[in-house]
């Protein structure tokens, strides 16, 4: 699924990239839960992973957010698995109505809590009418949500995966030239059904577009939602296999891991001292009655 932001808010993220992207990622993961959740939907509490981009194929600034959704959820007693329909997972339409609400809603209040910056062309959006003009009319805006199933199955998906989380704006093999100090370069224009055209920049017009892309120190890019999230992964994915109808499978480098670890574990409990039951309790030698009355005698009678 793909949430993206209209061109008139993705020129706010020019001078609050922090905020704007932010928010982004509130208002779309919290659009998917809230129609997840509804019983005329799914009816689900699921899980998602999203990615955040801010490029287009031309280099232009174009913020969006990828996510990747199984296709269904935890029933609200957490006693079974809801599938969604086949070849179908939400309406898109419902999706961009929720999703412009929301942004909205905290673009707005981000204003009124003095979050936002405006310098240069977009000076004069500091007034709040001005401000308030720019949301009404990106409010009457058609949203853009796209969803798809994904090709080639969960094997495909998870190669798909780790290309594609930590990908820069542009790809060295879409790099063509750079000669008299212009740059040419490939890219897909979408609107002429996806036809690879070539372009070609002046250098600085090139770093430009490319600084674009460079994302707030610290911001985290990739996050992690519903019954996916960091504190509750662990034991809600555990909650979905168990639900789950097909049989569980472990690769051999997972089993090899999870024994090593389970040996791990078993050791570090063996050397607990038998006190505290805390302290870890080194093994040096153990001594016999034998070997006592081996020892000089001042360290034999030594028992401390």
């Amino acid at each position: 699924m793909v949430f993206t932001l209209p061109q008139q808010v993705a020129a706010l993220a020019l001078q609050n990239a922090r905020a704007i992207y932010s928010i982004l990622f509130r208002a779309a993961s919290e659009t998917l839960l809230t129609i997840t959740a509804d019983p005329k939907h799914l009816g689900a509490a699921i899980g998602f992973l999203a990615v955040l981009h801010t490029w287009g194929q031309n280099l232009h600034l174009h913020p969006h957010i990828h996510c990747v959704v199984p296709g269904g959820g935890i029933s609200p007693d957490h006693k079974r698995w809801i599938a969604c329909r086949k070849s179908f997972f939400l309406p898109v339409k419902v999706l961009s109505c929720l999703f412009r609400k929301k942004f909205l809603i905290y673009l707005r209040k981000a204003f009124h809590k003095g979050k936002l910056q405006f310098h240069g062309e977009l000076e004069s959006l500091a007034e709040p009418a001005a401000f308030e003009a720019l949301c009404e009319k990106i409010g009457d805006l058609k949203w853009v949500v796209y969803a798809k199933p994904p090709f080639g199955g969960p094997e495909q998906v998870l190669k798909y995966l780790a290309r594609y989380t930590h990908r820069a704006a542009i790809s060295n093999r879409r790099l063509l030239s750079m000669a008299d100090g212009r740059v040419t370069f490939e890219w897909k224009d979408y609107a002429a059904g996806n036809q690879t055209k070539t372009m070609t920049l002046e250098a600085v017009e090139f770093i430009r577009r490319f600084l674009l892309h460079v994302l707030p120190s610290g911001f985290v890019h990739i996050r992690h939602f519903g019954f996916l999230a960091n504190r509750r992964r662990k034991a809600m994915l555990a909650l979905c296999r168990s639900l789950l109808p097909a049989p569980q499978t472990v690769t051999a480098g997972i089993a090899d891991a999870a024994a090593a670890s389970d040996s791990a574990t078993e050791e570090a409990a063996s050397h607990r001292c038998p006190v505290c039951k805390t302290g870890r309790l080194i093994f040096i030698q153990a001594l016999t009655a034998a070997a006592l009355a081996c020892l000089p005698a001042p360290l034999a009678a030594d028992t401390s």
